[in-house]
């Protein structure tokens, strides 16, 4: 079991801590990480001041990512399953014991890791700005560079909603993070953090936590709106389509958080339960839970706002590595490219690394994610889609899995019609 610690500079941690972190702050040493400094700054500088237990909340998730970007993998038994043991320093370390089993389940159905938690005191609660700026806006939205925060955002303005735009820098993101906020909503607050985490050692790239930190900085704005402090509840919109959401794993070798799970409807209910627990008046809501991309952008509420952004949007999940450029053949780009053709739109993405996936000599097959598309397609075409999707919708962790199943079969099927176009099937 490895040990990580994570806490403000001038808070200790218990003896036997293999990683220990600085919430909130800057390396010292090249033996010790940091994870959040630039967040405080930020917070400070727009004069908000969130609840304490948000602050523990967001402090969880950045120890959690610091973690989870810590632990390699490869060292573990099975080649992917970890042992962690994290101690977080927090504001109130009673709850948050009482809370651990609970926080516990929802991360082990994230990362497919072996969690355990402890709290201590000495969390980090700055002192409020002087003048506090209370906010007006009515509801909070992620809003990440993608397409589906684009049309989250796009949509509640268009329902009369004034939101408090939440965005996590990814690089290349932040420019066209502000573009949209800038254009969607003007006049709204729009907080642009990034949780710096920096693993004194190597680091993890599967990062199957990294959602954390989204809702901990919501949550955490959701407690400075002016409706939170009158005591009425604050939506923070998580807008993700169904098929990614659910994510179901396209082939057999797929199976667990070897496909991502970062707004699965098991794992938002689980927050919820954590949040309502923390007395939190912060309401997790996905309306896209049962749509597609596909028909997420065809019914989008401003058509023309839409087409002006939309090729600036950022899907791929590996577009760092590609020189900021979307790759076009990875599960996440494939969806995107596939939504556009069910939308009866052009795609106007700047060109894909990888744009013509059928081209003699490109060796898509070659490529894992469009090879297990193609598979996912057969397996529903030869044997039916119960055969593909197995147990992954049941209703214990799907809800109601005929509308589960419904936008999973749909999702594919857009897939397949963009592969039978591309000349793949």
């Amino acid at each position: 079991m490895t040990t990580v610690g994570c806490a403000p500079t001038g808070t200790s941690l218990p003896p036997g801590i293999d990683t220990p972190f600085v919430l909130y702050g800057h390396r010292s040493s090249p033996h010790i990480g940091a994870v959040g400094a630039t967040i405080p700054p930020v917070v400070r500088a727009l004069n908000l001041s969130p609840a304490a237990r948000a602050w523990d909340f967001l402090s969880i998730a950045l120890s959690v990512i610091a973690a989870d970007e810590s632990c390699t993998r490869t060292t573990s038994a099975d080649g992917w399953t970890r042992q962690i043991k994290l101690t977080v320093a927090v504001i109130d370390p009673h709850f948050w014991s009482t809370a651990a089993p609970r926080l516990e389940e929802a991360l082990r159905f994230l990362t497919a890791d072996i969690w355990r938690l402890e709290f201590i005191g000495g969390g980090y609660l700055p002192a409020p700005p002087n003048p506090v700026k209370v906010r007006t806006e009515d509801v909070v939205c992620l809003l990440s560079g993608g397409m589906d925060s684009l049309i989250g955002a796009m949509d509640l303005v268009a329902d009369g909603h004034v939101p408090f735009l939440v965005s996590q820098i990814a690089k290349g993101d932040k420019h066209d993070q502000r573009t949209f906020a800038q254009r969607i909503a003007k006049q709204a607050m729009h907080l642009q953090v990034n949780h710096n985490a920096s693993p004194p050692g190597r680091s993890e790239r599967s990062q199957r936590a990294r959602s954390m930190m989204f809702f901990g900085v919501g949550v955490l704005a959701a407690t400075c709106l002016q409706k939170y402090g009158q005591g009425a509840p604050v939506q923070l919109f998580v807008p993700e389509n169904g098929f990614i959401s659910l994510n179901v794993p396209l082939t057999p070798m797929r199976l667990g958080s070897l496909s991502t799970r970062t707004t699965h409807p098991f794992y938002l209910a689980k927050l919820q339960e954590l949040l309502d627990a923390a007395g939190l008046r912060v309401k997790l809501v996905n309306p896209y839970q049962y749509k597609t991309k596909g028909e997420m952008l065809a019914g989008c509420k401003n058509q023309l706002l839409l087409k002006q952004l939309i090729g600036s949007t950022t899907s791929c999940g590996r577009y760092a590595r590609t020189g900021f450029r979307q790759c076009g053949r990875c599960v996440p780009c494939l969806v995107r490219r596939a939504s556009f053709l069910k939308w009866g739109v052009a795609d106007t993405t700047p060109t894909y690394k990888y744009d013509a996936l059928g081209t003699p000599g490109r060796r898509f097959r070659d490529f894992d994610d469009v090879r297990s598309v193609a598979v996912a397609v057969h397996t529903v075409d030869t044997h039916g889609a119960e055969e593909w999707i197995g147990g992954a919708l049941n209703s214990a962790i799907v809800g109601d899995a005929a509308l589960a199943q419904g936008v999973a079969e749909r999702g594919l099927d857009e897939l397949k019609k963009f592969l039978q176009v591309q000349g793949v099937l």
